[in-house]
């Protein structure tokens, strides 16, 4: 065979290979692996063509480029292309009449999480599953400036307000308002703090390991010769980083924390045993004794199930450590486990999608986030059938009690921190309403005559709460009258406005059941109607996330 034949059938084999590489026929194959034809036409594997790299010769070289430096792909990312995050089931509450079913029980709930991950989505151009938003935790994200109590005897005030409801007018808007107890920074108790972070391989990302060291070196530097902090990493299999080290020993956690590198699969069940025994080893009886667990959630290698996961923090909980858990990155976050965790464990969930977050969670309301004020608060509200026809509550779709749970004091509800705000909204409809959804029953029971003094009266609302360091709970009432009924929404306060706007637009991001013709233009308009004090800028904010939901 002549040299001029040997190199024409070479180029042949090159430009054969070149355009396989070229095929969407070439996936998973490793970043220096050379193409093997066989191998492709057996496994028929694919690759989009944009993300295919040929090493390409230069004119007039072909033989020699090709035979030197064999054909490479780059395999893509695929933890980047596959979304494996987890959310719990969540639809709306339902409408209820309130001559069949008068009264309403809930727990409170502090958590913001919710609000900041759906944020994470829609600055990443999409929407958010409606499963991933908490209506509650949209509302509660934000500061509604309740004037706090004046001492602790009485851990939080309440506050009400009725007005119609801005997508439909014949209806009506209860705003039940509760503000912790505010305490300095500097009369906090003690601090016996474990940090137990991830540094799993799905932690690599900019958003997860990085972040959450940079978010850490915040929190210690609040940190003071009279608290303790310890971290515990797990990857695979869990280890102590930092021994209990005082707080204010801030070089000694930063190089620890600096060290860290993500690696290795998670065993998340390992990693929280160990974190518990060192709280308990260092346990201050009159301080604040927490685990801080940092993650994207995944727990994939855990060797414990969630149950057994869920008793070890519900024992510690029980014994007085509590347990906060702080989400970050996208793609394989657990928010379902995120938030579950945290309820069980007397603590909140936040999720972490950038530093200015890091920096409102773990230093401007490191109060609340660190102290609570507050045991089991719950919320019950009976509402008077001869003035309310129909209610449903917006929002804290797993925060539902039964009636009896109420008055049972060994029934778990949520937790207060210091400074913490809760605040729930209810829907009404006035029995004299012409805008019923439900229709009148047929063979339904009489209402009882209410005596003249209750008739008045639209909602009676009880809160129980036990003290921080008391297992039996004390009772808060109060009355809502009809009077109390703003005749439009204009008059109402710049904060119920706002509420109302935010809770709008957490509706219509799981579907809009219920919020009728209502727009994101209408939230926009209604929120810039009522924007009031933004010093740190998270209303206005706000507004550029419905608009940014608008255009989406």
């Amino acid at each position: 065979m002549n040299t001029i034949l040997m190199k024409s059938i070479l180029l042949s084999s090159i430009t054969l290979s070149t355009l396989l590489a070229c095929s969407p026929q070439t996936k998973n194959r490793s970043e220096n692996e050379i193409i093997n034809p066989k191998i492709i036409k057996k496994q028929k594997l694919s690759v989009p063509k944009s993300e295919v790299m040929v090493k390409k010769a230069a004119p007039g070289n072909a033989y020699k480029q090709a035979y030197s430096h064999p054909i490479h792909i780059i395999r893509p990312n695929l933890s980047d292309q596959v979304n494996t995050e987890k959310y719990n089931n969540n639809p709306e509450n339902e409408l209820q009449q309130a001559h069949i079913q008068p009264v309403s029980t809930f727990s409170v709930d502090v958590d913001t999480g919710s609000y900041t991950n759906s944020r994470r989505m829609l600055n990443m151009g999409k929407l958010p599953p409606s499963n991933a938003v908490r209506i509650e935790e949209f509302i509660n994200y934000f500061d509604y400036q309740y004037q706090s109590p004046a001492n602790i005897n009485t851990p939080f005030k309440v506050y009400t307000e009725v007005a119609p409801a801005p997508w439909d007018h014949n209806r009506q808007l209860l705003k039940i308002g509760l503000k912790g107890f505010e305490i300095d920074k500097s009369s906090l108790n003690d601090a016996n703090l474990v940090f137990l972070l991830d540094v799993s391989g799905s932690m690599k990302a900019e958003n997860k390991l990085p972040l959450l060291k940079r978010s850490l070196l915040m929190l210690s530097k609040q940190l003071d010769q009279n608290d303790t902090v310890s971290i515990v990493v797990y990857a695979g299999a869990a280890g102590v980083v930092l021994e209990p080290t005082k707080g204010n020993e801030y070089h000694k956690i930063s190089m620890a924390l600096a060290k860290l590198q993500a690696g290795g699969s998670t065993n998340g069940g390992s990693g929280i045993t160990l974190a518990y025994q060192l709280a308990q080893q260092n346990f201050k009886k009159e301080g604040v004794n927490r685990v801080i667990l940092a993650t994207d959630g995944d727990f994939n290698v855990g060797t414990k199930s969630v149950d057994e996961l869920k008793e070890l923090i519900i024992k510690n909980k029980e014994s007085g450590i509590t347990l906060t858990t702080l989400g970050f990155g996208h793609g394989n976050y657990n928010d379902a486990l995120m938030e579950q965790l945290a309820d069980i464990g007397n603590g909140h969930h936040a999720y972490i999608d950038n530093i200015n977050e890091a920096r409102k969670v773990l230093v401007d309301e490191i109060s609340a986030t660190m102290q609570i004020i507050a045991k089991d608060v719950k919320i019950q509200v009976e509402f008077n059938p001869d003035q309310i026809s129909e209610y449903r509550l917006i929002g804290y779709q797993n925060r539902l009690l039964k009636q009896e749970d109420f008055n049972n004091d060994k029934v778990d509800a949520g937790e207060m921190g210091a400074g913490h705000t809760v605040t729930a909204l209810y829907e009404l409809t006035l029995s004299n309403s012409k805008n019923k959804r439900i229709d009148k029953l047929r063979y339904q029971n009489k209402i009882k005559k209410i005596t003249e003094l209750k008739h008045n009266e639209l909602a009676f609302i009880k809160l129980r709460y036990k003290a921080q360091n008391s297992n039996i709970s004390q009772l808060i009432s109060k009355v809502i009258l009809r009077s109390d009924i703003k005749s439009n929404l204009e008059h109402a306060s710049d904060n119920f406005g706002f509420s109302v706007a935010v809770s709008g637009f957490a509706q219509l991001l799981k579907g809009g059941k219920y919020t009728q013709r209502y727009t994101y233009h209408d939230v926009i308009e209604l929120a810039k109607l009522n924007k009031g004090s933004d010093d740190f800028g998270y209303r206005a904010e706000f507004i550029q996330l419905v608009r940014t939901a608008e255009a989406l």
